[in-house]
Parts: C-alpha cells; sequence; structure tokens
C-alpha cells in the first residue's frame, strides 16, 4: 500500500503488513523528535493515525473512504533511537464507523504508546 500521504512520507512511515483486520508499520525515531532528543509524542499520533487509517480504508472497500474522527494517545515511554513499530488492530469495523487499538514498540519491545483511532467511513466524492 502506498497511501501515505505527505507528513507520513516525510516522517519516514513505512508498511510492513496491511490488511482490514490488522496493519503493521514502522518510522524511524531520528527527524522526529522533540528538542531533548526523544521521540515527539506527536509523530506516535501520526504513526498511530497513518495505520489506523490504512486499515480503516481497507475494511470500507473499493468506493469508499476513511475520514479519522477521533484519536488519543497515552505516551508509555520515550524512545532515542533506531525505529518504533506500530500495530493497528482492528476493535470495531461496521458500515459508518471503524475503530482501531494502535500499539507502538520501540526496537527492545518496549511499549512505548498505546493509542486509538475511529474513523468515519463514507462513500467517495465523484470525481
Amino acid at each position: 500500500m502506498e497511501s501515505r500521504g505527505d507528513l507520513a512520507k516525510a516522517m519516514g512511515v513505512e508498511y510492513l503488513e496491511v490488511s482490514a483486520e490488522r496493519v503493521v508499520g514502522r518510522m524511524p525515531v531520528k527527524g522526529n523528535t522533540q528538542p531533548y532528543g526523544l521521540l515527539h509524542g506527536g509523530a506516535s499520533c501520526v504513526l498511530a493515525e497513518t495505520l489506523g487509517s490504512a486499515g480503516s480504508a481497507m475494511h470500507a472497500g473499493p468506493g469508499r473512504i476513511a475520514v479519522g474522527i477521533e484519536i488519543n494517545a497515552t505516551h508509555h515511554r520515550s524512545a532515542t533511537e533506531g525505529y518504533v513499530t506500530g500495530v493497528a488492530t482492528r476493535a470495531h469495523g461496521g458500515r459508518t464507523l471503524a475503530t482501531y487499538d494502535i500499539v507502538i514498540t520501540d526496537d527492545q519491545d518496549r511499549r512505548v504508546c498505546t493509542a486509538r483511532l475511529t474513523c468515519m467511513l463514507r462513500d467517495a466524492p465523484a470525481a
């Protein structure tokens, strides 16, 4: 899947696995830090929303789009190097809403962030 959007591309997000049930991706810590050299909390949210939105779009199916309407995140620990990996797992998949639980870990498999994303599913606008 190549549909990451400009922000996710700029931050180095890459997909490792994509399905409607589960999306896995990773992002480098370098270049996505705050002034103290720690992974920026907003960067974790970008990774979470990118993965959850991809799963929601897959769930929505052809001719439909997914638009994020709510995200929350708890930051458990900092990351200062390497990559962080996110696993988005579908918690709810309906006709109008899809919700994903996203767990982000560091290279030592320690939880860095837990997030939840809900997307509204709509028919794609006419071209």
